[in-house]
């Protein structure tokens, strides 16, 4: 069988990772070390987690197994009809797509943020 899991970090995940977060550690070391696990981290997200911790954009990004996704067009034009960017970037990021055809979690450490949103949910809270 072959199980394949997308992740998308949300901002305070990555700022919840930068703190010792246990579980979005494993995470990370699972993007790097399991075949079929990936990780990313939206554009949009990663610079609201470093406004928030600074020096967090840096040690997400150099991070092996971790992928940055870009502002393409698409993206953009999905972020253009919300009020805020790292959400946006985030939910458009969990949406499916041909390379994630069943769509991707969105990992959080601020799970109330999510409710009423078309995302799956993991709660990476205390």
């Amino acid at each position: 069988m072959n199980d394949v899991l997308h992740i998308v970090f949300d901002g305070a995940a990555m700022v919840a990772a930068g703190q010792g977060n246990i579980l979005a550690s494993r995470l990370i070391h699972r993007a790097h070390a399991e075949p079929g696990w990936f990780l990313y981290a939206p554009a949009c997200a990663l610079v609201e987690a470093d406004r928030a911790r600074p020096g967090t954009a840096e040690h997400v990004a150099a991070l092996p197994g971790v992928i940055v996704l870009d502002m393409d067009l698409p993206t953009a034009l999905a972020v253009a009809r919300e009020d805020t960017w790292a959400p946006a970037h985030t939910e458009h990021a969990a949406q499916p797509t041909p390379e994630r055809p069943d769509g991707a979690v969105v990992a959080t450490a601020v799970p109330q943020e999510w409710k009423g949103k078309a995302v799956r949910v993991l709660d990476l809270s205390p």
